[in-house]
């Protein structure tokens, strides 16, 4: 997948963070050892990589120091990792397979599962915090970077996306209420992940506000795609349930306006996020060719 979506500069951002990612997940062999596993379950051997990588990109887009930035971009995958083990609760969406293999609850229980999630929620502040993750940014970058990432997600955020979703099921709900779950629950933390790489590079006001643009409009695309592929693609493509949307009785995009619609949706979203890209010249074209891929994408 990697290799398909991936420019040679956003493949080198993926290897820098997997080489990474064991330092920061948490280290313990005394009484809290099991939801240490299972932190580091859910954060390893799957994914995208999405959003740290477009923290890492951002910040170099912007003239940043892209190590310095390793440590944010490991907490807002963390964030992400988080969301999406409270996500396959059995009290959510009560689904037992993601990334291709059994989600976290049911490896570890669902209890164990709520305390990793709420684990890792935690990790994502103490890693962008701590006193090594700081050093060499000033202090302003940091807060502003930590307050885009806790402001996404929070209850205006993803948090708030899912309370939408759920409160949602089994109502007709109409396009607005639709882009308020979908704004909250997918592109707010995609946003976030652009924003953050253009403040822990210093970037100014014009370079920040097409990070977000950006952000959010791929964002937007990003869950429209995942809508259409719930009903066109298989199980063993998306590594996760199909059809769960319709068997939770939730409105999306497809099933509220068609999938010729949707697609149309999603291209204008992708175009406008292209759009957005202008002020960072050809340096950006790593960013186009993911925008592209994540609409054209099959999983």
């Amino acid at each position: 997948m990697a290799d398909m979506m991936y420019s040679a500069q956003l493949r080198e951002h993926c290897a820098a963070f997997e080489r990474a990612l064991p330092a920061y997940m948490p280290k313990t062999g005394g009484l809290q050892n099991t939801v240490a596993e299972a932190m580091t379950y859910a954060c390893t051997d799957g994914g995208k990589r999405i959003r740290p990588l477009l923290t890492l990109e951002f910040c170099r887009l912007c003239g940043g120091d892209v190590a310095a930035a390793m440590p944010f971009a490991m907490a807002i995958e963390m964030i992400h990792s988080y969301s999406l083990v409270h996500d396959d609760l059995p009290c959510m969406d009560n689904s037992l397979l993601r990334r291709g293999r059994p989600s976290t609850h049911a490896v570890y229980g669902e209890t164990m599962a709520l305390l990793a999630g709420d684990g890792l929620l935690n990790l994502a502040f103490e890693t962008m915090l701590r006193a090594d993750s700081r050093v060499a940014l000033p202090a302003e970058r940091v807060l502003g970077a930590a307050s885009a990432l806790a402001d996404a997600s929070g209850i205006d955020g993803m948090v708030g996306g899912q309370v939408i979703d759920l409160e949602s099921e089994g109502k007709a709900i109409g396009l607005p209420t639709l882009e308020a779950l979908q704004e909250g629950k997918t592109a707010a933390l995609l946003t976030a992940a652009c924003v953050m790489g253009a403040r822990l590079a210093g970037a100014d006001p014009e370079k920040e506000e097409a990070a977000r643009l950006f952000g959010y409009n791929v964002g937007l695309s990003f869950q429209i795609v995942d809508d259409i592929l719930d009903v066109t693609a298989s199980a063993e493509e998306l590594g996760k349930p199909v059809g769960s949307d319709a068997d939770n009785e939730k409105v999306t995009y497809v099933s509220l306006l068609g999938l010729d619609e949707a697609h149309r949706l999603a291209a204008e979203r992708t175009q406008t996020a292209l759009e957005a890209l202008t002020v960072f010249g050809e340096e950006a074209n790593s960013l186009r060719q993911l925008a592209q891929a994540l609409l054209t994408r099959n999983h």
